[in-house]
């Protein structure tokens, strides 16, 4: 009776252990293919500890933008990702090679899981946004909810881009205002 009980302990630790969620990552430019990566339960434990408590917005996007070059990096373990550069030139033609729609797609899915577990407190999760008319450029984008500054004398909301297509697989998102963002902002690539 106790090796059965001591049995079934093991077995449930063991499937807690292997708890965690699913993401669905996209590459191959346009998001023509997806492979499906798993964030386990002390990766979920860790990326929380990355965004617990932070005192301001602005403290959120600077953990956030690690915390995505960590989930970028895992992703990377599972998938062919880790062969993704910073913009399109270095990495065209590799498996695993990501354009900005491929990071747009997945960087929003990356925001929506931490959302959905409730490890953003000072920003909500927006629809992917692009920039250019002829050559276009997308990106993820979040919008400040809480804020210890008061909103724009305007008004309008304070809406960032959350841009991981600048850098290489694991790299920390570039987190800018929008503004910013659409007039040319980031690195160059």
């Amino acid at each position: 009776m106790k090796f059965l009980a001591a049995g079934l302990l093991l077995a449930c630790a063991l499937g807690l252990a292997r708890a965690g969620e699913d993401v669905m990552v996209c590459h191959g430019y346009g998001c023509a293919r997806e492979t499906e990566v798993s964030f386990g339960r002390y990766q979920l434990r860790e990326l929380d500890g990355m965004l617990a408590d932070a005192p301001s917005a602005a403290d959120e996007r600077l953990r956030l933008s690690l915390a995505l070059g960590q989930m970028y990096a895992w992703a990377g373990e599972q998938s062919p990702v880790w062969q993704d550069r910073g913009g399109n030139a270095r990495d065209d033609g590799l498996p695993g090679a990501m354009d900005c729609i491929d990071h747009a797609t997945t960087t929003t899915r990356f925001l929506r899981l931490l959302e959905g577990m409730g490890m953003l407190c000072h920003h909500r999760v927006l629809e992917p946004v692009k920039r250019g008319r002829i050559f276009e450029h997308y990106a993820a984008a979040i919008e400040e909810v809480a804020s210890d500054r008061p909103r724009e004398e305007d008004g309008a909301a304070r809406l960032y881009v959350v841009d991981s297509w600048f850098g290489d697989n694991g790299a920390p998102a570039v987190v800018m205002p929008i503004e910013d963002w659409r007039n040319g902002g980031g690195p160059d690539v």
